[in-house]
């Protein structure tokens, strides 16, 4: 069972008009073009494949221990605490590799269950199309759709079936282990959704599904901002002056415990369990302390004077 949480949330995102299950350019008139577009799924994060290769793969496996080096040293700008956190998971030699396998099997799994669930209850050759829901915001920093995707039921199927019977892609990641929750301010799922997605994430991790599987997981947010710092230490450690604010560039984010609307520095996430996570920009972080009613954590607030 999940904590009870204090966040509640009306989304102002819209449905679009399907898109079809194949990649349309078209134009339908003289003003309507027909585009493709990528689509970031909201709310959910699966292990990154941006190492292409195994072999790139075993590069950062080498990067990150060295990383690791650097932080024993104190010459990585990360606190004592976070770097005690992620210690154990990229001293092992092969926290790039994991990743890379992680991400190429969820990405399997992402593609046949996409496949499979439009073609359920069909002829072949006459798959479901895409429903398609953005988010409060629709873009993302890489100009991909900010979205939730699922199979496009009729009125009278939406009718019959409850909401989790009808999951989004979004949300079978999620409930198979191959995504961790990654919710970000504004574009929080509603309030009969966001219990669903909970519910979904506590159960696989609790059943250690998928990434979950392995302790020394890192998701895939925080094996990101360990490449960033990576490349900010190998910057000082052979001998070169940051440029102003280059020190922190590799981490960004604020981050909120659902469970108690407290507010965490962006190096005290790991505070948090990974269920209960919500995240906050910086440039958000003044309105989302008035909408959402946030408190600072001690720390956060200066009254923890234990080294950050």
């Amino acid at each position: 069972m999940t904590d009870p949480v204090q966040i509640m949330w009306t989304p102002a995102g819209m449905a679009m008009p399907s898109l079809g299950s194949r990649a349309l350019v078209d134009v339908h008139d003289g003003d309507t073009p027909y585009v493709k577009m990528p689509v970031r799924m909201l709310s959910v994060d699966t292990p990154e494949t941006t190492a292409d290769t195994a072999e790139q793969a075993e590069r950062v496996d080498k990067e990150f221990k060295q990383l690791a080096a650097w932080m024993r040293e104190g010459i990585a700008p990360i606190s004592d605490d976070l770097a005690e956190f992620l210690l154990p998971k990229i001293e092992t030699g092969h926290a790039g590799s994991l990743q890379f396998a992680q991400g190429t099997a969820a990405a399997a799994f992402n593609t046949e269950n996409i496949k499979k669930r439009l073609a359920e209850g069909r002829k072949p050759g006459k798959e479901r199309s895409i429903f398609i829901r953005t988010a409060d915001d629709h873009f993302d920093d890489n100009n991909r759709l900010l979205a939730y995707i699922a199979p496009n039921y009729s009125k009278k199927e939406l009718a019959d079936l409850p909401r989790e019977k009808r999951p989004t892609f979004n949300l079978d990641l999620i409930a198979e282990g191959w995504a961790a929750p990654f919710i970000i301010y504004p574009s929080i799922p509603g309030e009969l959704d966001l219990p669903l997605l909970l519910r979904a994430a506590d159960k696989a991790v609790k059943d250690k599904k998928a990434i979950w599987k392995d302790s020394k997981t890192l998701l895939a947010y925080e094996y990101r901002a360990l490449e960033k710092l990576h490349d900010v230490t190998k910057k000082k450690a052979e001998g070169h002056e940051w440029e102003p604010g280059e020190a922190f560039s590799w981490r960004t984010r604020y981050c909120v415990d659902m469970r108690n609307r407290e507010l965490h520095g962006p190096e005290d996430y790991f505070r948090v369990p990974p269920i209960y996570r919500l995240w906050l920009w910086p440039q958000d972080v003044k309105e989302a302390i008035g909408q959402l009613n946030l408190t600072p954590s001690r720390r956060l607030a200066g009254a923890d004077s234990r080294a950050h």
